[in-house]
């Protein structure tokens, strides 16, 4: 059996939750299609020990598919992140107090990785189904980069990954009534989302291509 490692992250920020190890840890060990099984991991949202849980995970699990989940509160849809940077520039100290400013990920790596993922066909899947989403060109320079870009340095090294990449979500309704007229998904969408996320990759060979940029 094959497996699928979804990855959320602890609270911070002052959050009491992550809508992230929410949707995740309520998939773990389901079975998508015949020959895929979920496995999940929680990781702190601390730039240093983050990627050395994440390392520990792919070593443990030896996945095919890898697809880590992050909060992006006030964004109104699931953003399938593009493409990952080698910069760490913290606006707030994570949850150990580590505030890196201007410093590689990793040094002397690539300047940045794109996603396997097939973005664009998800997207396009997430919509028939009736849930917002689309492609983010974005994924900061805060701990969800860290990752994202840590992901993708990693599976450019394992022969085993297939596909990997990051995804941020909104916040959860319980979350979104303490932040004005915030954007939020409940967590059943979630769960379907991230399903339909992963049978998407199972089933799309080679990516869609239509548009999916931005302006700004």
């Amino acid at each position: 059996m094959k497996r699928i490692l979804l990855t959320g992250f602890d609270p911070f920020g002052g959050e009491q939750s992550n809508p992230s190890w929410e949707v995740v840890r309520r998939l773990d060990g389901l079975l998508i299609g015949d020959s895929h099984q979920i496995v999940s991991a929680r990781l702190p949202c601390e730039f240093v020990s983050s990627l050395h849980l994440l390392e520990a995970a792919l070593r443990q699990h030896q996945p095919s598919i890898v697809v880590c989940l992050g909060q992006a509160g006030g964004r109104p849809d699931i953003s399938l992140e593009r493409i990952a940077i080698n910069v760490d520039d913290a606006r707030m100290p994570d949850n150990a107090g580590a505030q890196p400013v201007d410093t590689p990920v990793i040094q002397g790596g690539p300047a940045a990785y794109f996603s396997s993922l097939p973005i664009k066909a998800i997207v396009q899947e997430l919509h028939l189904a009736g849930i917002p989403a689309s492609v983010s060109q974005t994924a900061g320079t805060f701990v969800c980069n860290h990752v994202f870009y840590g992901l993708m340095h990693c599976a450019s090294a394992m022969d085993n990954i297939q596909r990997a990449g990051f995804i941020h979500i909104p916040y959860l309704p319980e979350q979104a009534v303490a932040h004005a007229a915030t954007a939020c998904m409940p967590l059943d969408m979630l769960k379907t989302a991230i399903l339909k996320v992963l049978e998407s990759i199972l089933k799309t060979d080679k990516d869609l291509r239509i548009a999916g940029g931005a302006t700004h």
